[in-house]
């Protein structure tokens, strides 16, 4: 997958969007505008309590068909995706630690900390001001949210 980008086109797109993901009763997770050879992707997760189907994510998909195309806040083509962020959900916003309290998560750091660990696990326990703590098997694990180069949500048989 090629690195995100269009950060600014995701933000403008979530601006149109939001407001009608959740009027159709769900969170919207994430908005990504990324390229994948030669092909740009608009993903819009979305995320409701209880197990997500097919079908939401198609009437989502028609909703936002229309927005998208009378707005038109993207002037290259691409391809519209709306999907759930799955058991194995990235974490890239401070809200998105709020929603998974007490979820085992695994965190990749730009840099080793300075037990000169470069990846934890561990029970999300907190998330105060700019870092989070995991409950690791080591003890807890304070870790500033800018150290963090990439986080997601993992499975218990992953953990330890």
């Amino acid at each position: 997958m090629a690195k995100q980008a269009g950060g600014n086109t995701a933000q403008r797109v979530e601006a149109l969007v939001r407001p009608i993901v959740e009027d159709m009763g769900l969170r919207l997770w994430d908005v990504v505008f990324e390229k994948e050879g030669p092909d740009w992707y608009l993903r819009v997760l979305i995320d409701r309590d209880g197990p997500m189907d097919t079908d939401t994510c198609a009437d989502v998909s028609h909703a936002l068909d229309p927005v998208l195309d009378e707005a038109d806040p993207i002037p290259q083509s691409y391809y519209l995706e709306v999907g759930s962020p799955g058991l194995g959900r990235r974490l890239t916003r401070p809200e998105h630690y709020d929603a998974l309290m007490g979820q085992k998560i695994r965190v990749r750091l730009y840099r080793p900390d300075p037990a000169g660990r470069r990846e934890l696990e561990g029970a999300l326990t907190a998330h105060e001001g700019d870092a989070v703590t995991l409950e690791t098997a080591g003890g807890p694990a304070v870790v500033a949210l800018s150290a963090i180069s990439k986080a997601q949500l993992c499975d218990d048989e992953d953990l330890f």
